[in-house]
């Protein structure tokens, strides 16, 4: 197929469907955020890789990942879409947008943040949650992000705050169960469950030769918890992030000596909404 065919062939809603996708790695959960049927959605991705002539989707019946060529689709499709979507909202025929992302949940600093924000700018705020690193940043999802951890190539932010860590540990589970505080150090020797995507703590932050053991992985906050409230190993997690969580089978308790995690504002480091900035400089003003 030529190129011009390929233009031709592609709707603006193959590629909104596409990135749907790519965005929650469901095709059930891309498709109610669209709010189309998952057959739909279906054959709108099939009918994008039949005019790419390439396959964008690996999907089974239990597991959905992108190609290599999904992958940089994605990445390309993501910034364009995002430049189309306020090229089309007509001059004074609303107010402006911005898209704040998070994972887990929103730091408090984050709620006079965006009121000082709004009351400056006279835009709209809207809050969108992903399970993914950078909240659905890089994939076009938000326009600002509340990132913990380190900030990866590609974005740019500044620093909101530092959250302490805890442990999270299932009742009943033994001697630290009953334990008010435990030290950092302590915790090298029980096996650690880890949230690989939006999780802060891994066995790496320990030192070399006196790293806790790996027990298992979740890809989401509820997996985790279950994880920990099942004895399959220990948890840690921000302090504000735990407690939000309650749980009956969970005790959480105060770390002492443990490094703690910066909390962040991000944005793309290329083709940033026209307000991110003015939001990050108002985390600073």
């Amino acid at each position: 197929m030529n190129p011009s065919s390929t233009v031709d062939a592609v709707e603006l809603r193959h590629l909104r469907g596409f990135l749907a996708v790519a965005d929650e790695l469901s095709f059930t959960h891309a498709a109610a955020a669209l709010g189309i049927g998952q057959p739909a959605l279906t054959r709108t991705v099939r009918a994008l890789e039949e005019a790419v002539g390439t396959r964008l989707v690996d999907r089974t019946t239990r597991h959905v990942d992108l190609t290599d060529a999904g992958r940089r689709l994605r990445d390309d499709l993501a910034p364009l879409l995002t430049r189309l979507d306020a090229a089309l909202r007509a001059p004074g025929a609303g107010r402006p947008e911005l898209r704040l992302g998070f994972t887990s949940m929103l730091p408090e600093v984050c709620g006079p943040l965006t009121t000082a924000f709004k009351q400056a700018t006279g835009a709209l705020v809207r809050l969108v949650r992903r399970d993914e690193p950078l909240a659905g940043l890089t994939s076009g999802a938000c326009d600002v992000a509340v990132v913990r951890g380190e900030l990866p190539e590609g974005v740019r932010g500044r620093k909101l705050l530092d959250e302490p860590r805890v442990a999270v540990l299932a009742r009943g589970s033994g001697a630290l169960a009953g334990r008010r505080v435990v030290d950092w150090t302590e915790l090298a020797a029980y096996p650690l469950v880890v949230n690989t995507v939006t999780g802060t703590t891994r066995p790496e932050l320990w030192p070399a030769g006196r790293r806790p053991d790996l027990a298992c992985t979740a890809d989401n906050v509820d997996e985790w918890l279950e994880a920990v409230a099942a004895d399959h190993g220990v948890g840690v997690a921000p302090e504000p992030v735990a407690r939000r969580y309650a749980h009956s089978g969970l005790r959480y308790v105060r770390l002492k000596n443990a490094p703690p995690v910066t909390v962040h504002l991000a944005v793309p480091t290329q083709d940033p909404h026209p307000l991110a900035d003015r939001y990050l400089r108002t985390a600073t003003g």
